[in-house]
């Protein structure tokens, strides 16, 4: 199968940040990947601009190698030099004056100006206001905010304010890479545009969600940011919390960025407050030669958790009773990210004699290897009787499509192009941000008084071994973390 490309207008995109990680390991490599697929016109400049005082031929240089570094299949791409003949570099001061004539002078008229912000929050207002300032935004131009999006509710009323001061909150793109993920996208696909599921996608049907987002790796290299954030700020606010609405939104009226984030909005405030007993923090230890999270964040008396567990409730019609478990977490068994939609067991089943029945399941695959699945029942072959057997319908995203793992667009590819669409659907509204903020920060400020330790657990593992107690009290079990 063969994708259809679609270009994108003309524009320059300024990245401000662009000496930094995030801008070298997913955004450069990411417009790379756009350029060599054709997307974009002949005349689209990128704009690197950071405090570092480097010059232009430097940043082309150090590109090529962040590619070579993180897109080493493309290292030696013939369509890299062209795109390195796109990229321009600004050193400015972000608080001051210092380079941002030289930026406007670069600025081309008649194009969309987007601007990604690829900086610490507290750099946000700072920029925004030096944009419209010295005259670089216009009324059309886009402004892409990364996480994270403040770190509790007062935080980030006062960054959308902030915000606000300088752009409509049609030009603001408070990106999410979750949201880009092919398989994300398709779990709309599956519910709106199959009569197969969406019938079936309620309380009468489904026993309940399970959502795991597992990381090998600890927080080493990260420690000082991780430790003041930890794995609901981090984790459960945005990211799971966006794959909850898409789960359990109703369907919008039309696949539009507006309804969209209407019906997302509708999820998050319909969430009951969770009880002291539906949530489990945990703390990884050392394990031989494997440091601990307190090793890694050079914090002995640190209360950070490094692990989440926890069981949400959606109080209305269609998910009454149906349980969402969610947990993520750092330094477990294997590096796998799903969402489980379990449904209920037939009321009746006429098979005595053929063992133990299993409740169908759609396994959708965020990473590795994106996907899903659905298990269902069969006889199981050969002679002897009715014998059941679960088994997997499973579709690969990269086999079906007839694309390898390399050639499927990373979530960055996605978004940015979006923006340059001037398509909102897969960011997330100031008031969506609010929301979860308002249901996360009453168990944040919980943990914090009560000064508990997190449950310590063993590198490898999934988790504090009270996680697992949290669904076998319900007669239920996690899925195992598996590759």
């Amino acid at each position: 199968m063969v994708s259809r490309l679609i270009q994108v207008e003309d524009f320059d995109l300024v990245i401000f940040g662009a000496t930094g990680d995030l801008a070298r390991r997913k955004i450069l490599p990411g417009l790379f990947r756009r350029h060599a697929a054709g997307q974009f016109p002949d005349t689209v400049r990128i704009i690197g601009a950071a405090r570092t005082a480097t010059d232009e031929a430097a940043f082309r240089a150090d590109t090529a190698a962040a590619i070579a570094e993180f897109d080493p299949a493309r290292a030696q791409s013939p369509d890299l030099p062209a795109f390195l003949d796109r990229l321009h570099y600004v050193a400015l001061d972000a608080t001051g004056d210092e380079g941002w004539a030289q930026l406007s002078a670069l600025m081309r008229p008649g194009v969309i100006r987007a601007f990604y912000f690829s900086v610490a929050p507290v750099l946000f207002g700072a920029l925004a206001e030096r944009l419209a300032g010295h005259g670089i935004a216009d009324g059309d131009s886009r402004i892409v905010v990364e996480k994270p999006f403040g770190r509790d509710l007062g935080s980030a009323r006062a960054l959308n304010e902030t915000l606000a001061r300088h752009f409509d909150e049609g030009q603001i793109y408070r990106i999410d890479h979750y949201l880009g993920k092919e398989t994300v996208q398709n779990l709309m696909a599956v519910r709106f545009a199959n009569m197969l599921f969406e019938p079936l996608w309620n309380a009468h049907y489904i026993d309940h969600v399970q959502i795991t987002v597992a990381e090998t790796m600890g927080v080493a290299g990260r420690g000082a940011y991780y430790d003041q954030s930890g794995a609901m700020r981090d984790m459960i606010q945005n990211h799971l919390m966006q794959l909850v609405c898409l789960i359990a939104m109703e369907p919008p009226y039309h696949f539009d960025p507006a309804a969209v984030r209407d019906e997302k909005l509708k999820v998050i405030r319909a969430l009951e407050p969770l009880a002291p007993g539906d949530i489990v923090r945990g703390q990884y230890v050392a394990d031989g030669d494997t440091p601990g999270y307190l090793d890694d964040v050079e914090n002995p008396d640190s209360r950070t958790e490094s692990f989440v567990a926890l069981k949400l409730r959606i109080a209305n019609w269609r998910w009454q009773g149906v349980p969402f478990y969610l947990r993520t977490g750092k330094r477990l068994r294997a590096r796998t990210s799903e969402i489980a939609i379990v449904f209920r067991l037939p009321p009746h089943s006429i098979f005595d004699d053929s063992g133990p029945q299993k409740a169908n399941q759609l396994v959708i695959r965020l990473q590795p290897n994106e996907g899903m699945n659905l298990k269902v029942m069969i006889k199981e072959p050969g002679p002897g009787g009715m014998r059941l057997v679960q088994v997997p319908l499973d579709m690969s995203f990269a086999e079906a499509l007839g694309r390898d793992g390399t050639d499927m667009p990373d979530a960055y590819e996605r978004l940015i192009t979006d923006v340059i669409r001037g398509n909102q659907t897969l960011f997330m509204r100031g008031d969506e941000v609010e929301a979860a903020w308002a249901w996360t920060d009453p168990v944040i400020a919980a943990w914090e008084a009560s000064k508990t330790q997190p449950e310590p657990y063993d590198p490898g593992t999934s988790g504090p071994e009270e996680s697992l107690g949290l669904m076998h009290r319900d007669g239920r079990r996690w899925r195992e973390i598996k590759t």
